[in-house]
């Protein structure tokens, strides 16, 4: 794998934008639009890559980019979830930030393809048939592989599924 530092990194980098920079792209675009909600939107993202990438002292990795979508996306879900029902302009302007912060986020894992990470783990683990004893030990190697890519609480589910 490329180091950062080195030439084929860094050439790499040029043709590959960072979400950072798509980010700001989208942001210069929607100010162009006058979409005031859209640029504000982006903003905050922005703001949030940012706030990473400063904390942790280099450039992030695409799963540490995905990571602060998703957790932006998460603390908005919580925002519209908690805001009384009467406050619908509450809601309405997380239902809009939501929308923008999706176009940024991965798709998550399907089902399927979370079931057929767990059955890897599991033969890896050299586990035929797991228990709800074995869950921790199943967990501790499967979450690093799906981190970013799928909510944990439907890996859970799954696994929950398939013990006995």
């Amino acid at each position: 794998m490329d180091k950062p530092g080195s030439a084929q990194g860094g050439i790499r980098r040029i043709f590959e934008m960072s979400m950072i920079d798509s980010v700001r792209a989208a942001m210069v675009t929607a100010m162009k639009e006058h979409d005031k909600e859209r640029k504000e939107s982006l903003s905050m993202l922005l703001s949030a890559l940012k706030n990473k990438q400063i904390d942790k002292r280099e450039d992030l990795t695409e799963a540490e980019e995905f990571e602060v979508v998703k957790k932006e996306i998460k603390q908005t879900k919580e925002t519209m979830d908690t805001a009384p029902a009467d406050r619908t302009d509450i809601i309405e302007e997380a239902r809009k930030r939501m929308e923008v912060y999706q176009e940024f986020a991965p798709a998550d894992l399907t089902v399927d393809q979370i079931t057929e990470i767990i059955n890897g783990v599991l033969k890896e683990l050299e586990m035929e048939a797991p228990t709800a004893k074995d869950k921790g030990r199943i967990m501790k190697v499967l979450m690093p592989l799906v981190k970013g890519k799928a909510d944990g609480k439907v890996v859970n589910e799954v696994l929950a599924g398939m013990m006995k």
